[in-house]
């Protein structure tokens, strides 16, 4: 899926730089266009059978590299592209603004991640994720719960960044700022999952047992120095 998708989102990227005021527009979108090339051309060469099924741990932190590429960096830099050309019209071009936006964006995009990977690390350590531990069967039940602080968390954030647009942005039209929030939840999203991925990518690498066997119908079987660890 986001094969498909990251190929739109570069036509908006380029489309947007060519009217966008954003400093160093143009090289930002250079620099992540060759970037998305090269994952693109790994995503098809991982989607033959015989290759991912030998190389499954490479072939995740490409699914990763991907999913984060689409999700979080091109939405982010939509976002800075969008915004880039709603000022193009003003005198002098309020390069403060734009160059503010970035810096409160990403620090609580830094911030957030920061605190799920916390958060994702504390319920590891306390044996949420263990199969068949009393946590793993009351887990489905207090997950939501325990979902509730970092709502809080991203929503404060996400209030914060839309005070600041509200503020500042006498020139802006309502449907930028519209889609400028829906990138904006599209991009704090995949931090939140990017985490967990993490985690997994770094327990296809250290347990044979979250592979594929060579058919890629079934998981590798638990070994008894796994069951240990985990």
């Amino acid at each position: 899926m986001f094969l498909f998708i990251q190929p739109l989102f570069l036509y908006f990227e380029h489309d947007l730089g060519v009217y966008s005021v954003y400093p160093y527009s143009d090289e930002i979108i250079f620099v992540h266009t060759t970037i998305t090339v090269i994952l693109m051309v790994l995503s098809i060469i991982f989607c033959i059978s015989k290759i991912y099924l030998r190389f499954q741990e490479i072939q995740y932190l490409v699914v990763i590299l991907v999913s984060q590429n689409v999700g979080l960096t091109s939405s982010f830099i939509i976002s800075i592209l969008l915004l880039g050309e709603e000022v193009s019209d003003v005198s002098p071009v309020p390069t403060h603004f734009l160059l503010s936006y970035t810096i409160i964006t990403l620090s609580i995009g830094l911030a957030l991640f920061c605190i799920t990977f916390l958060r994702f690390y504390i319920l590891i350590h306390k044996g949420q994720y263990r199969k068949g531990s009393s946590k793993d069967r009351l887990r489905s039940k207090l997950e939501t719960k325990s979902y509730l602080p970092m709502a809080i968390m991203y929503s404060i954030g996400f209030v914060f960044v839309l005070q600041y647009l509200f503020r500042n942005t006498g020139f802006v039209q309502y449907e930028s700022i519209f889609i400028l929030v829906m990138l904006l939840l599209i991009f704090y999203s995949m931090i939140f999952v990017l985490p967990e991925q993490l985690v997994i990518l770094y327990c296809k690498y250290r347990f044979k047992s979250f592979n594929f066997e060579s058919n890629g119908k079934y998981l590798l079987p638990l070994a008894e120095d796994e069951d240990n660890q985990y």
